[in-house]
C-alpha cells in the first residue's frame, strides 16, 4: 500500500516538474504573444489594450521584407549548396579511404563547436586584406560552413541505416563506382537527404551572429534587419514579427508532419 502511494507521488511530481519546465521555456514566448496585441507605442506587459496595428507594420516594413527576401535567397542557395557538397563528402568518408580523412572531418564538423562570432569576424577581416566585396556570395559561403555539420550528420544515420550489400550487388554486376552512387545509394538516403536540406534551410534563415559581420544593408538578413530595428525603436513590432515566425514555422513542420512524417524526414523511426 504504502509502496503504491509512494509511486503514485512520484508520478505526480514527475508530472509537476515536466509541467514547470514547460512553462518555464515557454513563458517568454508566452510573453511577447501577448504583448505583440498591446496597443501602446511602447512594449508593455500586460498590454493596457488590443491592437492588432503592430502586425500590420511588421509586414509592411521595409526593412523587414527586404531582410525576409534576403534571407530566402541566402538560405536557398546555401541549404541546396550544403546538401550536395554536404552528401558528396559524406558518402567518400563514409565509404572510401583515403589519406587524412579523419583530419577532413574534423575540419567540416569544427563549425559546431567553434563560435559562430568567430567564423564571422575572421570571415570579414579576410575579406577585408583581398579586397572582396560583402555580397550574397560571400553570406552563403558563410552559411555553407555554418550548416555543413548538421547536412553531414544526416547523411551518416541514412548511410548508417542502409543496406551496403545493395551496393556491393550492384558492383558485382559491373557498375562504376559513380554509378553505384547516383542510381543506388543517392535514392536510397533521400530522407537524410531531405531531414539534412531542412535542418540547414532551418539554420540558415535563422543565423544571426555571423551573418551580423558580413552582410551590408544591401544584403542583411531578417535577424540582422530585426536586430537593427530594435536598436532604435522599443515598440511591439519584432514581438509580432516573433509571432507571425512562430506560426508560419509551426505550420512548415505540422504540414511536414503530416505528409512526410517528422521520422522519416529525420531517417528516426520508432522504436529503433
Amino acid at each position: 500500500m504504502t509502496r503504491s502511494l509512494n509511486d503514485k507521488l512520484i508520478t505526480l511530481a514527475g508530472r509537476a516538474l515536466v509541467i514547470a519546465i514547460l512553462l518555464f521555456v515557454l513563458l517568454p514566448t508566452i510573453v511577447v504573444f501577448i504583448s505583440s496585441f498591446s496597443n501602446t507605442s511602447v512594449l508593455f506587459f500586460p498590454p493596457k489594450g488590443w491592437s492588432l496595428r503592430w502586425f500590420e507594420r511588421a509586414v509592411n516594413y521595409d526593412d523587414f521584407r527586404h531582410g525576409f527576401c534576403s534571407g530566402l535567397i541566402v538560405t536557398a542557395w546555401a541549404s541546396t549548396l550544403a546538401v550536395i557538397i554536404g552528401a558528396t563528402l559524406a558518402i567518400a568518408i563514409e565509404r572510401y579511404s583515403f589519406p587524412c580523412k579523419q583530419v577532413l572531418e574534423g575540419v567540416l564538423l569544427s563549425p559546431l563547436f567553434i563560435p559562430h562570432f568567430t567564423i564571422g569576424l575572421g570571415l570579414l577581416m579576410l575579406v577585408s586584406q583581398l579586397g572582396i566585396g560583402r555580397g550574397y556570395p560571400l553570406v552563403i559561403f558563410c552559411h555553407i560552413v555554418l550548416v555543413l555539420p548538421f547536412v553531414l550528420r544526416s547523411v551518416y544515420v541514412s548511410l548508417k541505416n542502409l543496406e551496403q550489400r545493395i551496393e556491393l550487388a550492384a558492383a558485382s554486376l559491373g557498375a562504376s563506382p559513380l554509378r553505384v552512387v547516383w542510381t543506388i545509394t543517392v535514392p536510397l538516403i533521400l530522407p537524410g537527404l531531405f531531414g539534412g536540406w531542412l535542418f540547414a534551410a532551418i539554420l540558415s534563415f535563422n543565423e544571426f551572429t555571423a551573418s551580423l559581420f558580413i552582410t551590408t544593408q544591401a544584403t542583411q538578413t531578417l535577424p540582422v534587419a530585426m536586430y537593427n530595428y530594435v536598436r532604435e525603436f522599443a515598440d511591439p513590432t519584432l514581438a509580432a514579427l516573433s509571432v507571425i515566425y512562430i506560426a508560419v514555422t509551426a505550420t512548415m513542420l505540422i504540414i511536414a508532419n503530416k505528409f512526410l512524417g517528422l521520422g522519416k524526414i529525420l531517417n528516426v523511426e520508432a522504436g529503433h
